[in-house]
């Protein structure tokens, strides 16, 4: 049996209030004072920067599957794909096409894994919404992402800064 992380049972980052649509429930009504995303988005918390504009963020994970991964947010909270409006949603993977070029010269990565979840069955563990942008190896196994430890704030900063340069660069 699956082993669920206290994230994905529901004590996340956000509060969380459930709102029925018809017959289905959806995640809204977040609490963006609780939402570790919206204090980076506020500089509240600590985050290694690669890109920035009015709308959309993106810094690394603390976390990451491998160095260069990296997080795009709209800077408003939303909880899932399901609440953005599409302009926003359009402007976010422009970012992410951006941030994925970057990263895949950056780390000389043979792919890149672009993954955003929705909801708790979908192991969503951050109630912001988010998209990762993962450089992957030939023949690599990526371990889940419960299963990695955090990664030096230096060690970060110094990939950030290499990422960012070449996103500004192109």
């Amino acid at each position: 049996m699956r082993e669920t992380s206290p994230l994905a049972k529901g004590l996340n980052c956000c509060t969380i209030s459930k709102k029925k649509t018809g017959s289905n429930a959806s995640v809204t009504g977040m609490n963006d004072n609780s939402c570790v995303f919206c204090k980076i988005v506020r500089k509240q918390a600590s985050a290694s920067l690669v890109y920035e504009d009015e709308k959309v963020l993106a810094f690394l994970d603390i976390r990451p599957l491998n160095e260069g991964h990296t997080l795009v947010i709209p800077k408003e909270h939303y909880a899932t794909i399901f609440e953005v409006p599409e302009e926003l949603v359009a402007q976010l993977h422009r970012i992410v096409k951006r941030v994925a070029l970057a990263v895949r010269d950056i780390t000389k990565a043979d792919g890149i894994s672009i993954i955003q979840q929705n909801g708790k069955a979908a192991d969503q563990e951050v109630f912001h919404l988010h998209v990762h942008v993962i450089p992957r190896f030939e023949g690599q196994k990526l371990m889940r992402f419960g299963q990695i430890s955090e990664v030096n704030r230096e060690k970060l900063n110094q990939v950030a800064a290499n990422i960012k340069r070449h996103i500004k660069a192109n």
